[in-house]
């Protein structure tokens, strides 16, 4: 998945739960910064970045990461 969309996914679900980015970043105990930068998607989230996100929105990382939505379009 391209930083830009995984970014824009990170975004909508932080959105869904209700945080604000400083919230969600101090949950994540990350700069405010990275987490914009994340969800720009002008920095690629590392695979532990990605668990950690997932489990902040208490959702599965291939949820976060829309695997089912690709295995169908295959």
């Amino acid at each position: 998945m391209d930083a830009k969309r995984l970014g824009r996914r990170i975004k909508s679900y932080r959105k869904l739960k209700r945080y604000t980015q400083k919230q969600f970043a101090d949950k994540l105990d990350m700069p405010i910064g990275l987490l914009g930068a994340l969800e720009r998607g002008t920095k690629e989230a590392s695979d532990d970045v990605i668990d950690q996100i997932a489990a902040a929105l208490q959702i599965d990382k291939h949820e976060l990461l829309d695997l089912e939505q690709n295995k169908e379009n295959d």
